[in-house]
């Protein structure tokens, strides 16, 4: 067997394309939202991973977590990565280390899959499925932008669409949120999967426990298909006290890190639907022991995939390893998505996206397509 010793491992942040965020202190393209993870090995094989995180943070990061990580057995992504945890939780868990030790992850598990000539999803037990429906997932606009940006999600072949932040909620109008939500679906069609972010975790949120109650009476009279992130991150009895009186389900999780900060939350049975997001949880690893446990306590498993192609592809495999979870989160219009692959993702007739089943996560980096959009992309590549 050849030499797996982990000998290096790089960031590339992504910069000038990064996409529109819906935060109150907006993103710009010139911004470091995203970032790139490369893992070398002793044996030339190198892993990709994403992390959902400034790539100045990653770096600093990395340099913090070498002496853990170097010369440790890429080939052990679950070992690896709980060593990491387990000797930087005092630095503060959940930050930047988790987000950093979340593509380690990735991109350990995509070597191992490349060193045993398989796609992530078989070694994470069995393939449920090959392919997954993306949801197109996009800003919330005015009503009448936001019925014409609907429309050209459903002409680019998109089945499922998500409408998040925005207007939505921030300016105490009824009816305008309704008014955005009535467009989306008339742009949309009727008979497409249609859900809505209001996106509480953003700074500031104005609304509370009635407004979310209120807004979810009206979404079902839309056929909504989830309400996510309907009230503040951290208010999990009114979570849980929504999902009572909600017409339709409540999803949420995406800005909790490492399994342990989802337990109460599923205790309490706050969530119909589940969120965690791999490039900053903990990566493929803590994933999968998420979603397991929410299926035990009957909780649908879905991830957040407002990533990069590296993300997509692992929320892919992940998708593929769970018997429940046959959609994904796909930004739309995003370069980081779009324009970083060989072979870029492609839907198919019936808007599903094929899972990739080479080894691996399956997906191939473009070194020039990359250089675009990293000055630091060089070092991905070079072993």
């Amino acid at each position: 067997m050849k030499d797996f010793a982990i000998r290096k491992i790089v960031a590339a942040p992504l910069l000038g394309e990064s996409p529109k965020g819906g935060w109150s202190n907006e993103i710009r393209p010139e911004d470091s939202v995203h970032t790139l993870i490369a893992v070398h090995t002793e044996a030339g094989v190198t892993g990709f991973g994403s992390v959902f995180t400034n790539g100045g943070l990653v770096q600093a990061a990395l340099k913090v977590l070498e002496p853990l990580y170097r010369g440790e057995n890429a080939l052990e992504p679950g070992r690896v990565s709980e060593k990491l945890h387990q000797n930087t939780f005092w630095m503060g868990r959940g930050g930047s280390l988790t987000h950093t030790i979340s593509g380690i992850d990735i991109a350990l598990w995509d070597i191992l899959g490349k060193a045993l000539g398989q796609p992530v999803a078989r070694l994470l037990g069995g393939i449920y499925r090959k392919r997954a429906m993306p949801y197109c997932s996009v800003l919330m606009e005015e009503p009448a932008l936001m019925r014409d940006v609907a429309a050209e999600a459903r002409d680019k072949g998109f089945r499922a669409l998500k409408i998040g932040w925005g207007p939505f909620g921030r300016r105490d109008n009824s009816k305008l949120d309704e008014a955005i939500v009535k467009a989306a679906r008339e742009g949309f069609g009727a008979d497409n999967k249609l859900f809505v972010d209001a996106g509480a975790s953003d700074a500031y949120w104005p609304q509370g426990l009635r407004w979310a109650i209120r807004t979810s009476h009206m979404l079902a009279n839309y056929d909504i298909g989830w309400f996510e992130e309907a009230l503040k991150p951290d208010a999990l009895e009114d979570f849980v006290e929504l999902r009572r009186q909600s017409p339709v389900p409540i999803a949420g999780g995406e800005v909790l890190t490492r399994r342990q900060a989802f337990t109460p939350w599923l205790v309490r049975g706050a969530f119909d639907i589940v969120q965690p997001d791999a490039t900053k949880v903990g990566g493929i690893s803590e994933q999968r022991r998420i979603a397991w446990m929410a299926e035990e306590f009957g909780v649908r498993y879905i991830g957040h995939g407002w990533n990069t192609a590296i993300g997509v592809a692992a929320d892919l495999q992940i998708s593929a390893a769970m018997p429940h979870t046959d959609i994904v989160e796909f930004i739309g219009g995003s370069a980081y998505v779009d324009g970083l692959l060989d072979r870029p993702f492609q839907l198919d007739a019936d808007g599903y996206l094929t899972i990739p089943m080479e080894p691996g996560i399956g997906v191939t980096l473009d070194p020039e397509r990359v250089a675009r959009y990293s000055p630091d992309a060089g070092s991905l590549f070079s072993s």
